[in-house]
Order: structure tokens, then C-alpha cells, then sequence
């Protein structure tokens, strides 16, 4: 589904929203500090789990491919768990960005709808273009998250 760009907020619409976020850049963590510490609760236990097997019998029995497998897929996930530990986003006059292992950003003038999406683990903005796949930012501060749930209602679908 395509928006078209007459259907984006005003500048004044663009300026009232910029006053009720606050001073700009608005700038977090992407990811609450609960979630950070779960994730490295759980790869530590995946971590001991595999060093407690391949120490064990069981361990011996393990073909190198299947090992390697699992080590790959362990790394990747270390990988992951540190961007998510050092991801921020930042709402500025320009747009949003976020910090990851691409960088996320999309300019206001870019952004044709937006959806606040409060999940348990994770707030969501996720910002329609019109052109290619929506882009998402997460929020990991109340600030953001309010901030979040105002560009949500100020860029809604509008008819």
C-alpha cells in the first residue's frame, strides 16, 4: 500500500509536534535496561551449556560440523546482543535515527505514516515511507517512548 506525500503533516503541524517532544536531539537507549540484562542472563547460560556439553561424554560423540554450527550461531547471537547493548536512537530536526548494525534513519519529510507500537519487551515507532519497507525504531526510555507515541499521532493515516 502506497500513501502519497499529501496526506504528511504540515510544517506547523511538524513545528507544534517539535515543541511538545521537547529540546531536540532527543536521544536514548533503543532497548529497556531489563531486556539488556535478560539477554546476557540467557547467553550466559547458553555459553555454560555448551561448554558444559562439549567438557562432557556427549560432547565427544559431536560432529565438527554440528559444533561448528552451533558455535557460528552462538557468535552471531554475541554479536547481536551487543548491538543491542549499545544501540541509540536519536529524534533530531532532521528525523530519526537508530544505531545498529546498519544504521537506521529516516527524514521527516520521508516518513508518510507512523505507527506507536507498545509491546511488552520493546516500544516500537515503525515509519512508513511509501517506498520500500517500513523502517523500525525502538525506545528503550519513557522519554522516547512518549516521543514515539506523539509522531505516531501527528504522522496517523489520515483519509
Amino acid at each position: 500500500m502506497l500513501f502519497s506525500t499529501q496526506h504528511a503533516p504540515s510544517e506547523e503541524e511538524r513545528s507544534e509536534l517539535f515543541e511538545a517532544i521537547g529540546p531536540l536531539p532527543l536521544r536514548g537507549v533503543a532497548w529497556p535496561k531489563w531486556i539488556k540484562i535478560l539477554a546476557c542472563v540467557i547467553l550466559a547460560f547458553i555459553g555454560l551449556m555448551i561448554v558444559q556439553v562439549a567438557a562432557g561424554p556427549t560432547g565427544k560423540t559431536v560432529s565438527p560440523m554440528v559444533a561448528g554450527s552451533i558455535l557460528f550461531c552462538f557468535v552471531a547471537l554475541l554479536v547481536l546482543a551487543r548491538y543491542m547493548l549499545i544501540s541509540e536512537t536519536r529524534i533530531t530536526h532532521k528525523g530519526i535515527e537508530q544505531t545498529w548494525i546498519t544504521r537506521r534513519e529516516i527524514a521527516w519529510e520521508d516518513i508518510q505514516f507512523a505507527k506507536f507500537i507498545p509491546l511488552v519487551a520493546s516500544k516500537r515507532l515503525v515509519c512508513f515511507t511509501g517506498k520500500g519497507r517500513p523502517v523500525v525504531f525502538q525506545a528503550g526510555t519513557r522519554e522516547l517512548q512518549v516521543a514515539f507515541a506523539r509522531i505516531a499521532l501527528v504522522y496517523r493515516r489520515r483519509k
